[in-house]
């Protein structure tokens, strides 16, 4: 998608600060990170948000949660670690593009905060 911010970095057209990449997946360090460890993991493919997730673009998504578990395991925070996602604007997703938030690094309280 043209106007979708995520969909250009993958593209190579914004740059980002790479943690993990391969055909399926593309995961890069959060510009406002929260956490001594804050990473997004998003899918090459588009897809808006959780809630079109089906049949068909599941197993992207089961393997943006295997790249998470990598890089948590590479960052030494598999043991302590939240993986975040916002599905829509009243749930605070400020990019229409499914992304997964590793973060960790860091005591956390509920609610998050």
């Amino acid at each position: 998608m043209d106007d979708c911010l995520f969909c250009r970095i993958v593209a190579g057209e914004i740059p980002s600060n790479k943690a993990y990449e391969d055909d399926t997946v593309l995961a890069f360090h959060d510009i406002n990170p929260q956490a001594p460890v804050h990473i997004l993991i998003i899918p090459k493919q588009h897809i808006a948000c959780a809630a079109d997730i089906d049949e068909s673009n599941s197993a992207v998504v089961a393997h943006c949660f295997e790249v998470a578990a990598l890089l948590a395991k590479e960052k030494g925070i598999e043991d302590d670690c939240r993986i975040v996602n916002n599905c829509g604007e009243k749930a605070c997703q400020s990019v229409m593009h499914l992304h997964f938030h590793l973060i960790g690094g860091r005591d956390f309280t509920w609610p998050p905060g």
